[in-house]
Protein backbone atom coordinates (compact mmCIF):
# COMPACT_ATOMS: atom_id res chain seq x y z
CA UNK A 1 0.00 0.00 0.00
CA UNK A 2 1.30 3.51 -0.73
CA UNK A 3 1.76 6.37 1.52
CA UNK A 4 -0.15 8.30 -1.11
CA UNK A 5 -3.16 6.15 -0.80
CA UNK A 6 -5.75 8.26 1.98
CA UNK A 7 -6.39 5.19 3.50
CA UNK A 8 -6.89 4.58 7.11
CA UNK A 9 -6.68 1.27 7.72
CA UNK A 10 -3.97 0.13 5.91
CA UNK A 11 -2.25 3.26 4.98
CA UNK A 12 0.77 5.37 7.08
CA UNK A 13 -1.84 6.95 9.17
CA UNK A 14 -0.54 9.87 11.42
CA UNK A 15 0.03 8.00 14.72
CA UNK A 16 2.33 5.70 12.77
CA UNK A 17 3.95 8.79 10.92
CA UNK A 18 4.15 10.52 14.09
CA UNK A 19 6.82 8.22 15.43
CA UNK A 20 9.67 9.49 12.57
CA UNK A 21 11.73 12.26 13.85
CA UNK A 22 12.17 13.30 10.17
CA UNK A 23 7.86 13.71 10.19
CA UNK A 24 7.94 15.52 13.40
CA UNK A 25 10.32 18.29 12.21
CA UNK A 26 9.07 18.76 8.94
CA UNK A 27 5.57 19.07 10.07
CA UNK A 28 6.81 21.72 12.59
CA UNK A 29 8.92 23.61 10.26
CA UNK A 30 5.88 23.56 7.70
CA UNK A 31 3.02 24.44 10.06
CA UNK A 32 5.84 27.57 11.41
CA UNK A 33 6.75 28.43 7.74
CA UNK A 34 2.76 28.99 6.66
CA UNK A 35 2.14 31.34 9.95
CA UNK A 36 4.90 33.03 9.00
CA UNK A 37 3.66 33.67 5.74
CA UNK A 38 0.40 34.58 6.69
CA UNK A 39 1.79 37.09 8.87
CA UNK A 40 4.14 38.65 6.07
CA UNK A 41 1.11 38.82 3.85
CA UNK A 42 -0.95 41.84 4.99
CA UNK A 43 2.45 44.20 4.67
CA UNK A 44 3.92 42.23 1.38
CA UNK A 45 0.12 42.72 -0.71
CA UNK A 46 -0.41 46.65 0.69
CA UNK A 47 3.21 47.21 -0.49
CA UNK A 48 2.66 45.73 -3.99
CA UNK A 49 -0.72 47.57 -4.21
CA UNK A 50 1.75 51.04 -4.57
CA UNK A 51 3.12 49.36 -7.68
CA UNK A 52 2.62 50.25 -11.27
CA UNK A 53 2.37 48.34 -14.49
CA UNK A 54 1.20 48.07 -17.57
CA UNK A 55 -2.62 47.35 -18.33
CA UNK A 56 -2.91 44.54 -21.23
CA UNK A 57 -4.58 44.08 -23.63
CA UNK A 58 -6.41 41.12 -22.74
CA UNK A 59 -8.37 39.54 -26.06
CA UNK A 60 -10.31 37.32 -23.75
CA UNK A 61 -11.67 39.44 -20.67
CA UNK A 62 -12.24 42.14 -23.74
CA UNK A 63 -14.95 39.42 -25.10
CA UNK A 64 -16.50 38.97 -21.88
CA UNK A 65 -18.90 41.33 -19.60
CA UNK A 66 -17.94 42.07 -16.01
CA UNK A 67 -20.00 40.61 -13.65
CA UNK A 68 -19.64 39.99 -9.93
CA UNK A 69 -19.45 35.97 -9.41
CA UNK A 70 -18.08 36.34 -5.84
CA UNK A 71 -19.97 33.80 -4.31
CA UNK A 72 -19.48 31.22 -7.54
CA UNK A 73 -15.70 31.62 -6.82
CA UNK A 74 -15.86 31.47 -2.95
CA UNK A 75 -18.04 28.27 -2.37
CA UNK A 76 -15.95 26.77 -5.01
CA UNK A 77 -12.39 27.18 -3.46
CA UNK A 78 -13.45 26.92 0.29
CA UNK A 79 -15.58 23.65 -0.53
CA UNK A 80 -12.48 21.91 -2.12
CA UNK A 81 -10.73 23.32 0.63
CA UNK A 82 -12.60 21.60 3.41
CA UNK A 83 -12.82 18.31 1.08
CA UNK A 84 -8.71 18.27 1.54
CA UNK A 85 -8.62 19.06 5.37
CA UNK A 86 -11.07 15.68 5.62
CA UNK A 87 -9.04 13.75 3.25
CA UNK A 88 -5.72 14.90 5.00
CA UNK A 89 -7.42 13.99 8.23
CA UNK A 90 -6.19 10.49 7.59
CA UNK A 91 -3.56 10.59 5.29
CA UNK A 92 -0.25 12.75 6.94
CA UNK A 93 1.33 12.40 3.05
CA UNK A 94 -2.10 14.71 1.84
CA UNK A 95 -1.37 17.06 4.64
CA UNK A 96 2.20 17.62 4.38
CA UNK A 97 2.04 17.71 -0.06
CA UNK A 98 -0.24 20.43 0.52
CA UNK A 99 1.88 21.98 3.48
CA UNK A 100 5.05 22.72 1.19
CA UNK A 101 3.35 22.93 -1.41
CA UNK A 102 1.57 26.28 -0.42
CA UNK A 103 4.38 27.68 0.93
CA UNK A 104 6.98 27.07 -2.50
CA UNK A 105 3.73 28.59 -4.66
CA UNK A 106 2.88 31.39 -2.05
CA UNK A 107 7.09 32.35 -2.30
CA UNK A 108 6.86 32.05 -6.01
CA UNK A 109 3.66 34.37 -6.61
CA UNK A 110 5.68 37.08 -4.25
CA UNK A 111 8.58 36.81 -6.21
CA UNK A 112 6.40 36.98 -9.99
CA UNK A 113 4.43 39.87 -8.86
CA UNK A 114 7.19 41.56 -7.89
CA UNK A 115 8.97 41.19 -11.11
CA UNK A 116 5.87 41.48 -12.92
CA UNK A 117 4.11 44.65 -11.78
CA UNK A 118 0.83 45.33 -13.58
CA UNK A 119 -1.76 47.32 -13.36
CA UNK A 120 -5.67 45.53 -13.07
CA UNK A 121 -7.71 44.84 -15.84
CA UNK A 122 -10.58 47.11 -16.83
CA UNK A 123 -13.68 46.75 -15.64
CA UNK A 124 -12.56 44.92 -12.60
CA UNK A 125 -15.17 44.00 -9.86
CA UNK A 126 -13.57 43.43 -6.60
CA UNK A 127 -13.43 40.15 -5.53
CA UNK A 128 -15.61 39.30 -1.93
CA UNK A 129 -13.72 36.55 -0.50
CA UNK A 130 -14.14 36.77 3.19
CA UNK A 131 -11.73 34.27 4.55
CA UNK A 132 -8.60 35.27 2.03
CA UNK A 133 -9.25 38.79 2.37
CA UNK A 134 -8.88 38.56 5.57
CA UNK A 135 -4.99 38.00 5.03
CA UNK A 136 -4.65 41.50 2.55
CA UNK A 137 -4.91 44.12 4.98
CA UNK A 138 -7.62 47.31 4.99
CA UNK A 139 -7.00 47.99 1.41
CA UNK A 140 -8.21 45.85 -1.54
CA UNK A 141 -5.66 44.23 -3.42
CA UNK A 142 -6.28 44.63 -7.52
CA UNK A 143 -2.36 44.13 -7.94
CA UNK A 144 -1.43 40.76 -6.98
CA UNK A 145 -2.17 39.73 -10.45
CA UNK A 146 0.55 37.70 -11.72
CA UNK A 147 0.08 34.78 -10.90
CA UNK A 148 -3.45 34.00 -9.74
CA UNK A 149 -3.25 33.06 -6.03
CA UNK A 150 -7.25 31.80 -6.03
CA UNK A 151 -6.53 29.49 -8.95
CA UNK A 152 -3.08 28.13 -7.72
CA UNK A 153 -4.43 27.16 -4.54
CA UNK A 154 -7.22 25.16 -6.14
CA UNK A 155 -5.20 23.77 -8.60
CA UNK A 156 -2.53 22.73 -5.90
CA UNK A 157 -5.39 20.79 -3.58
CA UNK A 158 -6.30 19.40 -7.08
CA UNK A 159 -2.75 17.73 -7.43
CA UNK A 160 -2.69 16.92 -3.60
CA UNK A 161 -6.20 14.64 -3.84
CA UNK A 162 -5.29 10.89 -3.98
CA UNK A 163 -9.03 9.58 -4.87
CA UNK A 164 -10.34 9.47 -8.72
CA UNK A 165 -13.31 12.17 -7.87
CA UNK A 166 -11.75 13.83 -5.00
CA UNK A 167 -9.67 14.89 -8.19
CA UNK A 168 -11.94 14.88 -10.80
CA UNK A 169 -13.93 17.65 -8.42
CA UNK A 170 -11.03 19.80 -7.74
CA UNK A 171 -10.18 20.09 -11.17
CA UNK A 172 -13.12 20.91 -12.45
CA UNK A 173 -13.13 23.44 -9.83
CA UNK A 174 -9.96 24.37 -10.82
CA UNK A 175 -11.35 25.30 -14.42
CA UNK A 176 -14.42 27.15 -12.74
CA UNK A 177 -12.13 29.64 -10.48
CA UNK A 178 -9.63 30.14 -13.07
CA UNK A 179 -12.98 31.11 -15.80
CA UNK A 180 -14.81 33.03 -13.43
CA UNK A 181 -12.36 35.37 -12.21
CA UNK A 182 -11.77 36.13 -15.88
CA UNK A 183 -15.48 36.87 -15.70
CA UNK A 184 -15.46 39.09 -13.08
CA UNK A 185 -12.19 40.72 -14.87
CA UNK A 186 -9.76 39.78 -11.36
CA UNK A 187 -7.47 39.07 -13.61
CA UNK A 188 -5.95 38.53 -16.33
CA UNK A 189 -5.82 35.47 -18.92
CA UNK A 190 -2.04 35.08 -18.56
CA UNK A 191 -2.92 35.13 -14.73
CA UNK A 192 -4.86 32.32 -15.01
CA UNK A 193 -2.93 30.27 -17.34
CA UNK A 194 0.45 31.23 -15.74
CA UNK A 195 -0.83 29.38 -12.08
CA UNK A 196 -1.51 26.21 -13.66
CA UNK A 197 1.78 26.24 -15.37
CA UNK A 198 3.76 27.20 -12.47
CA UNK A 199 2.08 25.33 -9.69
CA UNK A 200 2.21 21.68 -11.38
CA UNK A 201 5.91 21.67 -10.99
CA UNK A 202 6.17 23.65 -7.59
CA UNK A 203 4.13 21.08 -6.30
CA UNK A 204 6.61 18.34 -7.68
CA UNK A 205 9.18 20.11 -5.67
CA UNK A 206 7.46 20.69 -2.45
CA UNK A 207 6.19 16.73 -2.81
CA UNK A 208 9.97 15.75 -3.19
CA UNK A 209 10.94 17.12 0.25
CA UNK A 210 7.64 16.88 1.82
CA UNK A 211 7.58 12.55 1.70
CA UNK A 212 11.06 12.32 1.56
CA UNK A 213 13.19 10.35 5.21
CA UNK A 214 9.58 9.05 6.61
CA UNK A 215 7.87 7.74 3.32
CA UNK A 216 9.31 3.80 4.39
CA UNK A 217 5.80 2.42 4.26
CA UNK A 218 6.69 -0.10 0.83
CA UNK A 219 9.72 -0.77 2.34
CA UNK A 220 8.44 -2.20 5.44
CA UNK A 221 5.51 -4.49 3.62
CA UNK A 222 7.83 -5.68 1.50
Amino acid sequence: MSILTPNPTSDLIWQTAWQSNTFRWKFTLGLIATIALLFTFPGFFQTIERHSGPVLNDWVINQLTPRDVSVGIFLTIWATALLLVIRARYSPAVFMMFIYGYIIVSLSRMLSINLVPLDPPVGLIPLIDPISNAFYGKTYITKDLFYSGHTSSIFLMFLCLRRWWDRLFALIGSLVVGSLLLVQHVHYTVDVLGAFAFTYPLYWLGKRFALSGWDNVEKREN
